[in-house]
């Protein structure tokens, strides 16, 4: 079939759902397909045999895997709403933010949560997160794109959603408004878009996980 676009993925995963916001910004139909990982199908080790994981996008049988070279494969296929900046150097910073959100505040974020809000975690949390608030100061706009939601934006979708939940299922404090006024601003704006409303997990269920997967017994 022309223009056949499947999703292979599991709900909660922030790194999925960058790739459903991004499909839902340009308004593309796909047919979401989901993996259960402890029992990978055989379409999943087909198409992602590399690394054996979601996210995998299959357009027209062609497998695109992990969730940042998918969204910008979106944006270079399908027109409409841009994601990545038209301009030479917006495009690199916009690139380099994005491989911040997992190179360090993925990483810190998750040492965090394992480590039930261990000080030295919470304070690398913090250090990270240091460096989104001082870009949203010296943008001075409602999201790292600027008006509209672009890469930076949905890179740091775990820090928008996926942060808040860990925070109340472990009773831990990763991002105080006090501290981190611009990005609290941040999140409430980007959450309430209606792209991303409809691609984000239920808030409950993400709280079950993390309780039942970090909760102390």
């Amino acid at each position: 079939m022309a223009n056949e676009v499947k999703l292979h993925g599991v709900t909660g995963s922030p790194f999925v759902c960058r790739v459903k916001i991004a499909l839902n910004l340009k308004g593309i139909k796909y047919e979401f397909v989901a993996e259960d990982l402890s029992n990978k199908s055989a379409d999943l080790l087909k198409y992602n045999p590399v690394y054996k994981k979601v996210p995998v996008l299959v357009h027209n049988g062609n497998p695109i895997s992990e969730s940042l070279v998918i969204v910008e494969y979106i944006d270079e296929v399908w027109k409409g709403v841009p994601i990545l900046p038209q301009d030479a150097y917006e495009k690199a910073q916009a690139r380099f933010w994005a491989k911040f959100m997992d190179d360090k505040c993925f990483p810190a974020v998750f040492k965090a949560v394992s480590s039930h809000g261990e000080e030295q975690a919470v304070a690398e949390v913090h250090e990270a997160l240091q460096f989104l608030e001082n870009e949203l100061k010296v943008k001075g706009s409602k999201f790292f794109g600027g008006d509209n939601i672009n890469l930076v934006d949905i890179s740091a979708t775990f820090v928008a959603f996926w942060v808040g939940a860990a925070e109340e299922a472990l009773g831990i404090e990763l991002l105080p408004k006090d501290k981190f006024p611009k990005l609290t601003e941040w999140s409430d704006n980007y959450v309430n878009c209606q792209a991303v409303k409809d691609s984000l997990p239920p808030r409950e269920d993400l709280i079950a996980i993390y309780k039942k997967r970090f909760g102390k017994a």
